[in-house]
């Protein structure tokens, strides 16, 4: 029987926002994939699920880091929308902006 050769794919990140419709790739880490499952030992399909867990976690510390810079960004920006509209500049409550990224803002309803 001849051996075949492990086929390569990419643990993908993807961001889409409304202003970025077409998305950024945030992180592409690459797993080889086991060749046939039949032919698998139990050390091969534990070394590949230690490789997909190691990945995964990995790609969610990046998704988190690029996330969190993404809401500075959105927090400095609607900061300077707020003082070039001649708005009341005040200073910016970190933790509750945590709290309710992406969500609506009860007091600035007024």
């Amino acid at each position: 029987m001849a051996s075949q050769t492990p086929k390569t794919v990419h643990l993908k990140a993807t961001y889409t926002s409304p202003t970025q419709p077409e998305g950024q790739s945030i992180s592409s880490i690459p797993l080889s994939l086991p060749t046939s499952q039949s032919s698998q030992s139990l050390a091969d399909k534990t070394t590949y699920l230690a490789s997909l867990r190691a990945a995964t976690i990995a790609t969610q510390e990046t998704v988190n880091a690029a996330l969190t810079a993404r809401m500075e960004e959105d927090i400095a920006r609607n900061a300077l929308d707020k003082a070039a509209a001649g708005g009341e500049k005040k200073k910016v409550d970190e933790v509750a902006e945590e709290e309710n990224y992406g969500e609506e803002d009860p007091e600035d309803d007024e």
